[in-house]
């Protein structure tokens, strides 16, 4: 049997904090807790269950310290690792999926419907973030030379935004020139200038599923959304992967580049209505978190990554992970911090789907809910982990 724990590790330090969730209450009988470099031993009453670490974790059993037990948690300590972990093999899926002449095909993420059937950019470019032009004046010592001019794709185009892909269609033949159009997959997007000022008549439908994929910002210039295509090369097919799944990495995968980019740790996350949805703050980007279910279901509670770890995905998995803390803005709260985040420099904003927003803001609150109590806050924030 396998003893019910959760480890999150820091590669930077080369320290753990380990909670052995098998006595969460006050226990009935002595446990003890044995540590070894490769696995975990907890005997109760008779009983012993064992848990071997994942392969390139190895403790340093004599460094533990801070064993304290805490009801509804169940036993701390905090231990040292022999050596460090092996290293985070992020792949940023946008970035090895869109190279330049490169055939590739967009799918919905939602159902794998076909968006961009087999198109070959000549150019995939980097865009500003969308603040950009609110610093032109401390660039300039004369009028803005970039003012009523915005960065519109040519054909062969692919520019990337921070969450955001911008494609020309324009000139592709099978695009009807009506105010009402299908884009390549039979995809609704509405192509008149006068209508262009109403939301509703620019979201970019996806016709089987009828989810939002993104938004016409002119006529023959398509917005899509990272969190809600999926790029593959001509070669390859679509893979499903779960919803909650796709959305935690791809955010996962936002944060960390703007913070290694622009050294950015705190960021808005707004919907395409304008509304603030969540105030983030980017805590950790090196860790690694290990878990195991134990031989009990009574321990689901603890799951972090419930939808992935299951009996049959073996009794200890292990995820690399940002650890997050955040506030939900949604219904006016933290009116006053989201307004003060507003106006700082420092604070990143990220515009998705609205629908998006509350897709994450769930998955950050099933995170925060399956920490042990004593892990879910810190100061007035929430705690939580993306996996990448």
């Amino acid at each position: 049997m396998a003893a019910a724990f959760v480890m999150e590790i820091r590669r930077a330090t080369q320290s753990a904090l380990l909670v052995v969730r098998a006595a969460a209450e006050l226990p009935s009988a002595p446990v003890e807790v044995s540590v070894c470099a490769d696995s975990l031993e907890v005997r109760s009453g008779g009983s012993c269950d064992a848990a071997a670490l994942p392969a390139g974790v190895s403790l340093a059993p004599s460094s533990c310290r801070g064993l304290r037990h805490l009801r509804g948690d169940g036993l701390h300590l905090r231990v040292r690792l022999r050596r460090p972990p092996p290293a985070a093999d992020v792949v940023f899926t946008l970035r090895e999926s869109l190279k330049p002449n490169k055939n590739c095909i967009f799918y919905c993420q939602s159902c794998g419907d076909i968006v961009v059937n087999d198109r070959k950019f000549l150019r995939v470019l980097p865009l500003p973030s969308e603040n950009w032009s609110d610093l032109v004046e401390e660039w300039c010592c004369h009028p803005d030379p970039f003012a009523r001019r915005t960065l519109h794709p040519q054909h062969g185009d692919c520019f990337v935004g921070d969450t955001f892909l911008l494609l020309n269609l324009r000139k592709e033949s099978h695009v009807p020139e009506s105010p009402v159009c299908c884009s390549e997959a039979g995809h609704h997007v509405s192509q008149s200038d006068s209508n262009l000022k109403s939301k509703e008549n620019t979201r970019v439908i996806c016709k089987r599923c009828k989810t939002m994929l993104g938004e016409t910002v002119s006529s023959g210039t398509i917005k899509y959304y990272v969190t809600e295509v999926v790029i593959q090369s001509t070669e390859g097919g679509f893979s499903p992967t779960p919803r909650s799944q796709f959305v935690q990495s791809i955010v996962a995968q936002c944060l960390l580049e703007l913070s290694s980019a622009k050294s950015t740790f705190r960021f808005t996350i707004k919907g395409d209505n304008g509304k603030t949805y969540i105030l983030i703050w980017l805590l950790n980007s090196d860790t690694l978190l290990v878990e195991s279910l134990g031989s009990s279901s009574s321990h689901s509670d603890f799951t972090l990554f419930g939808d992935i770890l299951t009996p049959s995905s073996g009794p200890v998995g292990s995820w690399n992970a940002l650890k997050v803390l955040y506030q939900p803005c949604i219904q006016c709260r933290n009116k006053e911090l989201a307004d003060a985040w507003e106006d700082d420099m420092g604070v990143h904003p990220l515009k998705f789907p609205s629908e998006t927003c509350l897709e994450l803001l769930l998955i950050l609150g099933r995170s925060t809910t399956s920490l042990p109590p004593s892990l879910r806050c810190m100061n007035s924030f929430q705690v939580a982990f993306l996996k990448m």
